[in-house]
């Protein structure tokens, strides 16, 4: 296997990639980056209820403002990022996300913070931390070698997780510490931290440079042409996805994953609440649990991949998935403490199979995608994904208004056990591990 560029030792072993300096690089952007998006996640509500006094109408606003960028602004970035280097491109949104921030507290200061200025101010972060999203996730393919792709998306599955829990809990203490619009301060700093680590990068391969993925490309691999327009380009992008079978499959089925546990998310808080009849600070508690099933899930990630054929991994992961959220209704039938056991548990297992199981497609996906297709693979990948999480949560209200809460979470999951359905019967089952490209072989005299 060929040294990529950045790497200064070699070595198959699974620390590898720390002795990578643009991966490192990558690594300590991205978990600056994560820790400041947690961060802000926390402090802009509290920010609008409690500094504001904002209604329950600008509240769902605010809230909203989080999806929109993702239905609106990722085929654009994906256009964008395969068309210009992808390291500028998230050093850019690293820091028109600082500056963004730092209106806050000087809005405040010169007494002019409202909750539209907020909202707008939301809208804005996030349509950056969309392309910036995408950007992380393609540019690590132009990084390291395809046999690395699961050890780096673990670590910075790691970081998340990690971020996750540390970063909401931190956006409200430092909220609560600082005057509130000034603790965005401290965010604005991490984004500018992302945007020096990035920046130090140096080792991107281009499309050119790049070889594509063991199985190549079923659907349109070509990249766009000099001078194609963006709309042609963001065609070709969801032509990709619709048209490589292999593609397709793995984004359906993390559609159907998101679409029902969207269905089950507003259910579930008010399950806990009125039928079990659990008290706000073991809430807390039960939630917390699926910030520690994350972390384990990124720890035991490669160790999985490496025990089990890539195709059974992703159908285990993805039934227990589905198994685990039963556990949930099953908790009317036991005694108070036993629910919540049974909560915990049905929380970190299944953050820990959703971590695993997003950590190998994601690299399956990067694995099989030519290098100038990463950027719109995964921006329309994105968009599917995270576009259908305000439908599901929507019918998931209505869903539990109609039938009650537990025959709701009953059909939410079991609606999740139709995406390892999908699997089964596909091609996908059968892969054996993450595709690496073959070496040429060298011409005879």
């Amino acid at each position: 296997m060929a040294t990529s560029t950045g790497k200064e030792s070699a070595g198959d072993v699974p620390s590898g990639l720390w002795r990578h300096r643009d991966f490192r690089n990558l690594w300590l952007g991205q978990t600056s980056s994560m820790f400041a998006a947690h961060m802000v996640a926390v402090i802009f509500p509290l920010l609008a209820s409690v500094s504001l006094n904002a209604s329950l109408f600008e509240m769902g606003l605010l809230s909203a403002a989080g999806y929109v960028p993702y239905i609106g602004v990722s085929l654009f970035a994906g256009v964008w990022l395969d068309r210009k280097p992808k390291r500028a491109i998230i050093v850019l949104c690293d820091i028109a996300r600082a500056l963004l921030l730092l209106a806050i507290p000087l809005a405040w200061w010169l007494d002019l913070l409202s909750v539209p200025t907020l909202l707008v101010v939301a809208l804005l972060v996030g349509c950056f931390s969309v392309v910036a999203d995408v950007g992380g996730a393609s540019i690590l393919p132009a990084l390291v070698e395809r046999d690395d792709l699961i050890e780096g998306n673990s670590k910075l599955e790691l970081s998340a997780s990690s971020a996750s829990i540390a970063g909401s809990a931190l956006g409200g203490g430092i909220f609560q510490l600082l005057a509130g619009p000034v603790s965005m301060l401290i965010n604005t700093v991490l984004f500018a931290l992302s945007a020096f680590f990035t920046a130090l990068i140096r080792g991107e391969r281009g499309p050119a440079e790049s070889t594509e993925g063991g199985e190549g490309s079923e659907g349109t691999g070509e990249g766009g042409e000099a001078g194609q327009s963006i709309w042609r380009d963001m065609a070709d992008g969801v032509a990709f996805v619709t048209g490589h079978v292999t593609v397709r499959t793995l984004v359906l089925t993390t559609l159907v994953i998101n679409f029902f546990m969207a269905i089950a998310e507003p259910v579930a808080l008010v399950f806990v609440t009125r039928t079990l009849d659990i008290p706000p600070y073991t809430v807390g508690l039960i939630l917390a649990a699926s910030g520690v099933g994350a972390l384990v899930g990124a720890v035991i990630a490669a160790p999985m991949s490496r025990l089990l054929p890539l195709g059974r991994l992703l159908v285990l992961t993805a039934t227990l998935t589905g198994v685990a959220s039963l556990l949930t209704p099953l908790a009317t039938l036991v005694p108070a403490p036993a629910a919540v056991a049974l909560m915990i548990a049905m929380y970190v297992l299944d953050a820990a199979m959703i971590v695993v199981y997003n950590i190998n497609v994601r690299s399956y996906r990067s694995a099989i995608t030519p290098d100038e297709m990463q950027g719109r693979m995964n921006a329309t990948n994105r968009m599917a994904g995270m576009g259908v999480m305000p439908i599901g949560a929507v019918l998931g209200g209505l869903l539990g208004t109609a039938v009650g809460t537990l025959p709701a979470l009953v059909l939410a999951s079991l609606g999740t056990l139709l995406a390892p359905l999908v699997l089964v019967c596909s091609h996908v089952r059968t892969v054996k591990r993450v595709p690496v490209p073959q070496p040429e072989a060298e011409p005879t005299a």
